[in-house]
């Protein structure tokens, strides 16, 4: 047996079972009640941890089957968990602190893929290693825009607690989106064979992005969420200073 067939067994094993925690792991974090120390940090570790490793290992395998879409993809999922955990992190004057090592590895992914997409393009199929323009167009767009939203750090104030929620969860949630889509619907050949191209598949991708957008719309638009009055508005009725009795 050859070194690399000794090493792609334990690799895949490892690519499942990390994406199997990832995905238990997630929907408790979603689940669980928000605070630190809890449930949910405790659950937002393991998630972070797992996808990790799901995220580089599927980065490796594609040197037996070469995918340009699936290796950018990878790299922009790692990106994606780690930008989200130094969100969750962020306070006072860091939350103004772009993370540079992990827009390098952004960059990187954002890079492979409009790579990807130029071959694509000039291809007479319209395909660079499985995957069409389309595809390519869809994932980089994404990735480029999660770039730009960390260079806008530089640009305004301080990000509030509601701004850096909303950092979190949909870096989080598009994380957890790539690796629901990629289980089940790029591996439904492999994994649900007798399920192939049906509907159904669609349904954990579906959900995870009405997650993503419920959240993000409850972060930005709920009333007084976190304690917080909307900007530019103060009650009538907000309790004032009193003078100190002499």
């Amino acid at each position: 047996m050859s070194l690399a067939a000794a090493v792609f067994t334990p690799l895949l094993v490892t690519h499942v079972a990390a994406g199997a925690v990832a995905l238990v792991s997630g929907l408790i974090a979603m689940a669980s009640r928000k605070g630190a120390g809890g449930l949910h940090a405790k659950a937002g570790n393991a998630f972070c941890l797992s996808m990790s490793a799901m995220a580089v290992s599927a980065a490796i395998l594609t040197a037996w089957e070469p995918d340009r879409l699936s290796l950018g993809a990878a790299i922009w999922t790692f990106y994606l968990v780690h930008s989200s955990r130094q969100a969750a992190q962020m306070r006072g004057a860091t939350s103004r602190r772009p993370p540079w090592q992990l827009m390098a590895i952004g960059l990187a992914a954002t890079l492979l893929i409009a790579h990807g997409a130029m071959m694509a393009n000039r291809a007479p199929d319209g395909a660079f290693e499985g995957s069409g323009t389309a595809g390519y167009l869809a994932f980089g767009s994404a990735a480029a825009v999660s770039l730009l939203l960390d260079l806008s750090l530089l640009l305004r104030a301080p990000l509030s607690a509601r701004h850096r929620l909303a950092r979190h969860l949909w870096r989080m949630l598009a994380a957890c989106f790539l690796a629901v889509t990629s289980l089940f619907l790029g591996q439904q050949d492999d994994v649900f064979p007798f399920m192939a191209g049906s509907p159904v598949l669609l349904a954990p991708s579906l959900l995870t992005l009405g997650a993503l957008i419920f959240w993000l719309l409850r972060v930005h638009l709920a009333r007084n969420w976190l304690g917080q009055r909307p900007a530019g508005r103060t009650g009538h009725n907000s309790p004032q200073p009193q003078k100190a009795s002499t």
